[in-house]
């Protein structure tokens, strides 16, 4: 079997400077599990890690799209499928590191999306819905289209609702009629959960998105906004889709960050909830003592590997 180390958590938990830390240990290559750092121009917002931050690590699926452009979970896969084998022949370990939980998942357990192409929009479009209605009433679109899903997808689980609504928007079936999912993962999989106590956790969320601001966040977003990037699916990713509002004068700029602060919060609480319910995860919490738990998981990661 071959050996892949995965990084998840909740934004702002740590991946990435663990991240950094494991792979100069063990010699590895970082593959990025985010769906929004793969867009150019798009570094503040996204908390892109910088050249310096890699600290010489090779980093992959970064900058890679046109913020005009769209990405699926499907591109994803087959991207990260072929970087993993091409890490392995020059046997390095292949790091996925990221908080895009379906993104991850599917290179994990290998989801076979031949049967139905995704839609982007579609999905935009439910992810909008969610955060405008809330994961209940979006849960409740799944009762009468596909009853066994709506009775086994927590409301909670944003994001595999959200599929299961494409799934049958693509294909008039519900996803509970298709194998979507491989039970064994074709790799030696190593999954490693950074948690954080919840109070924490969201005052480093408010600090980072202060931080964002101070780092010309609201001219990073004005200048995609003058090149027209407006209807495209990154920008409503959180961090964008606030600032944009503010820039059409919808809200001001106080309240365009306190949005941002709380979306982001949600975010956090969502990725969690997604984490627990959908991976087999060997979770670490990084409340205290950074340093002595990073050694913690050495030890573990050097049990797994060697």
């Amino acid at each position: 079997m071959n050996k892949l180390i995965v990084i998840v958590g909740p934004t702002a938990v740590g991946k990435t400077a663990t991240s950094i830390s494991l792979a100069k240990a063990f010699g590895g290559e970082i593959i990025s599990g985010d769906s929004m750092q793969v867009y150019k121009q798009m570094d503040i917002g996204t908390a892109k890690i910088t050249k310096d931050e890699m600290e010489g690590i090779p980093h992959h699926l970064i900058d890679i799209k046109e913020p005009t452009e769209s990405f699926s979970v499907a591109e994803f896969q087959e991207r990260a499928k072929s970087l993993i084998h091409k890490i392995q022949q020059k046997n390095k370990i292949p790091f996925i590191v990221g908080g895009t939980g379906l993104y991850v998942n599917s290179v994990i357990y290998d989801y076979d999306f031949s049967q139905s192409e995704s839609d982007p929009k579609f999905r935009m479009e439910m992810e909008n819905y969610a955060d405008t209605y809330g994961g209940i009433a979006l849960h409740e679109k799944l009762k009468d289209i596909d009853p066994k899903s709506y009775r086994d997808i927590h409301p909670n689980n944003t994001r595999r609702v959200i599929r299961a609504l494409e799934v049958y928007h693509m294909t008039g079936k519900p996803v509970s009629e298709r194998n979507d999912q491989q039970i064994v993962s074709p790799y030696d999989a190593t999954v490693i959960g950074l948690t954080m106590e919840r109070d924490l956790l969201y005052e480093r969320i408010n600090k980072r998105v202060d931080l964002m601001i101070e780092e010309g966040l609201i001219d990073e977003a004005k200048r995609l906004y003058a090149l027209g990037v407006r209807d495209c699916q990154s920008v409503q990713a959180i961090g964008y889709k606030e600032i944009y509002r503010y820039l059409a004068g919808k809200l001001t700029k106080e309240e365009a960050i306190e949005e941002l602060k709380q979306n982001s919060r949600r975010y956090a609480k969502r990725q969690l909830t997604w984490f627990r319910n959908k991976m087999e995860i060997d979770w670490f919490d990084m409340s205290e003592a950074r340093e002595k738990k990073l050694q913690e998981i050495h030890k573990f990661l050097e049990g797994k590997l060697f």
